[in-house]
């Protein structure tokens, strides 16, 4: 892998949707660097300290770069939110404090545009599909305006449901799908992304309406219920109800729901730890699987362990100066290699115990269920984490309905995301490393950067350039080589160590 040196962000950074930009927040400036066009130059670190990051760069093959900055705007208070219009041309920046939403332009650096609401305020803002129209949620979901930045015109929608969820919109960018709530009931408006007028409207059999996604072939809505009630329900564009679906009555309801790619499963998380399949055909369940905390045959999945790697470097037969080993000494510790160690991942025999702990029953949202839940681009794969078993997630097979694989951290994970290319999946756990999963093989990473611990990443669309973000600070990886395919003939009990 390669990786840039540290830059400083105070907030949300993002990929264009093209591949090509990176949009960072710092304070209040909006600082846009060139992801494709990568400058090569002799990093500080390499010249200034010879220490650990150099022996991590010859070790793992690491290279560091810089990135060019090709914009730089300065918006009139801190950056609280950013979004990309989805043909890469646009960038808007939520100012939420003020309250007040500015808009900039990657090729004509004059132009702006500013939306403040008055005393209604800013609680969210999107993009439309057709990159020339901005949505805005107002405070206390009293309306969401659709801005046009091609003429003044403007449209409000009355009593959104939410203000950052509760829009979908469909793959082609025809229509939005918004939640409503008046008279104590809730609402599905159905918009014309073209004209944004007001198709239809139908009535949700919800008690408090949570979400609503189309699928990806736009054929059908799905909204569920709050955790209050386990309810999800099938609509068609036209509002007619093609199924509802209860796993249990008693007990928290749903907690995630996602769409495969293709369009063929809807994958519902819950409250009880399960994860439950719908097709696309029926609309009814065809498998379950559950996150059991004790992993016993007749699962075949590889159960991958991170455990400490400490190595020995023998350097009594070396002639270094006082200072020079000094440095050496200070840097290992600062680049959070911990004394000189590393992680690696080990494969664990079955059966075997994952850490659990059990949630506060005498405290709101508990920690318990199928809090993180996404699909591989090609669909043949999702991964789930159970919140109460933090430190470990769960791959699964959606082909063979079984578990892939299984990775337990030291530490609960703090994010992870799929290659959106093919099936390759990166997880952080706020450590200086990156982990890495494919159905070959797993691996860790050491970042060489000091004190840099990543507690986000994010991929770019062409799965070239992977974000990832420390408290104050990001910086990006490519990935030059996939995880070698495995030789039929071998037996390995532990996986590739670091990169």
């Amino acid at each position: 892998m390669e990786f840039t040196e540290a830059y400083k962000q105070t907030g949300p950074c993002c990929f264009s949707p093209d591949a090509r930009f990176l949009a960072v927040a710092v304070d209040y400036r909006l600082v846009v660097r060139d992801v494709v066009t990568l400058k090569y130059e002799t990093s500080h670190y390499l010249r200034g300290q010879f220490a650990a990051v150099h022996f991590i760069v010859l070790v793992g093959s690491e290279k560091l770069w810089y990135q060019v900055v090709v914009q730089l705007f300065s918006c009139v208070d801190k950056i609280n939110f950013l979004e990309w219009a989805p043909d890469s041309e646009y960038i808007l920046c939520g100012l939420y404090k003020r309250p007040m939403v500015q808009a900039w332009s990657l090729s004509q650096p004059d132009w702006t545009c500013k939306i403040d609401e008055g005393s209604a305020g800013i609680a969210y803002a999107r993009w439309s599909p057709d990159s020339r129209h901005i949505l805005t949620t107002s405070e206390f979901q009293l309306r969401l305006t659709v801005w046009s930045l091609v003429n003044t015109a403007c449209v409000h929608v009355q009593w959104p449901k939410h203000a950052a969820r509760g829009v979908s919109f469909t793959k082609d960018g025809k229509f939005a799908a918004i939640c409503t709530r008046r008279d104590c009931k809730d609402y599905i408006n159905l918009l014309s992304c073209h004209s944004w007028e007001i198709m239809g409207v139908f009535s949700v059999d919800t008690l408090d309406l949570a979400g609503v996604e189309w699928s990806p072939d736009d054929s059908a809505i799905v909204a569920w219920d709050s955790l209050l009630e386990y309810k999800v329900l099938i609509y068609s564009p036209d509002g007619r109800c093609l199924f509802k679906y209860s796993a249990y009555e008693s007990g928290l309801g749903v907690k995630t729901v996602g769409w495969s790619p293709c369009g063929q499963f809807l994958a519902v998380g819950s409250y009880d730890q399960s994860v439950r399949i719908l097709n696309h055909l029926t609309w009814k369940t065809f498998a379950e699987f559950t996150h059991a905390a004790s992993i016993r045959s007749p699962y075949n999945a590889a159960v991958f362990k991170e455990v400490d790697d400490p190595f020995q470097l023998d350097m009594s037969e070396l002639c270094l100066s006082e200072g020079l080993s000094r440095n050496m000494r200070d840097n290992g510790t600062e680049n959070g290699s911990e004394g000189g160690s590393r992680v690696k991942y080990a494969v664990m025999d079955v059966p075997i115990t994952v850490p659990a702990q059990k949630p506060a029953s005498d405290k709101p949202n508990p920690k318990q269920g199928i809090g993180m839940l996404s699909w591989s681009s090609d669909s043949h794969y999702f991964f789930t984490r159970n919140d109460n078993m933090p430190t470990v997630l769960w791959i699964w097979d959606i082909c063979r309905l079984e578990l892939a694989a299984v990775l337990v951290q030291k530490d609960p994970i703090r994010a992870a995301a799929w290659d959106p290319t093919c099936p390759r999946l990166v997880l952080c756990t706020e450590s200086p490393h990156l982990y890495m999963w494919t159905p070959s093989g797993a691996c860790c990473v050491n970042i060489p950067l000091p004190n840099f611990r990543i507690v986000d990443l994010k991929w770019n669309s062409a799965g070239s350039c992977l974000l990832l973000k420390d408290r104050d600070s990001f910086c990006c990886a490519a990935i030059v080589s996939a995880l070698p395919e495995e030789e039929p003939d071998e037996q390995t009990d532990e996986t590739s160590e670091d990169e």
